[in-house]
């Protein structure tokens, strides 16, 4: 049950959009027993975002998952997100920050995993 929530100060084009989309389903694979099949991925373009006193390219990536994940598959996915954030945003990597939320309750259709 992830979500990825991508942030950004840059625009994203309808075809930019479905890369990323489906990068984060090939990304979040890193992450034991996670695909594609349950990720919900936003996405919010040209969104008011300074880092380092400037507005230059930048992304704030939120990840929520169910369950408890290591540290090590963590690692894995934020090298991931932020080398699709660079491919197809050119987002410097030095710019994209990556935080993790988990959780042991998940609503999905009505009721609590």
């Amino acid at each position: 049950m992830p979500f990825i929530n991508i942030k950004t100060n840059t625009p994203v084009s309808q075809e930019k959009e479905t890369q990323l989309k489906s990068a984060m389903g090939k990304a979040i694979t890193t992450i034991p027993g996670k695909s594609e099949t349950w990720l919900m991925v936003g996405i919010e373009p040209e969104y008011k975002l300074y880092f380092q006193g400037t507005n230059a390219p930048a992304a704030m990536v939120e990840v929520s998952v169910y369950g408890h994940p290591s540290a090590s598959a963590f690692n894995s996915l934020t090298a991931e997100i932020s080398t699709c954030l660079s491919d197809i945003l050119s987002i410097d990597p030095s710019r994209i920050f990556v935080k993790y939320y988990e959780t042991d309750i998940w609503g999905w259709n009505g009721s609590n995993l």
